[in-house]
């Protein structure tokens, strides 16, 4: 009791309670800024990956369509009716070995640009 008034009469006679207050407000505003920008940024990364998980799935649809379509217009050329299918896949197969081959070089640029967005984002 007589510890607390002792703490209170200092914190008055030197202004500290002023300070306190201001410095817990200030503390609790930029904490609310930074939950703010926190969910700013996840509502803007959900949105791109949605954007993305879409272009990416009519890109899929097109990507079997075109392959179907082209092992057929390969196959009118052939004598055999699978040929079309077996060079289309042949293609697919190759840009597979290339990606896996190349897969250090592809990976570390996609890093490097991810980099420079974040960075570009802070300025």
């Amino acid at each position: 009791m007589f510890m607390d008034k002792i703490k209170d009469s200092i914190f008055k006679f030197f202004r500290l309670d002023n300070l306190v207050g201001s410095f817990s407000g200030y503390i609790e505003a930029r904490l609310q800024l930074y939950k703010m920008e926190i969910r700013d940024d996840v509502s803007k990364a959900l949105s791109k990956a949605l954007v993305y998980a879409v272009l990416g799935f009519f890109a899929f649809l097109f990507l079997v369509f075109f392959s179907v379509g082209l092992a057929h217009f390969i196959n009118f050329f052939m004598a055999a009716s699978f040929a079309g299918y077996w060079i289309v896949a042949g293609i697919y197969a190759l840009a597979f070995l290339l990606v896996l081959i190349y897969q250090k070089p592809l990976y570390e640029n996609i890093e490097k640009r991810f980099l420079e967005m974040t960075k570009r984002k802070e300025k």
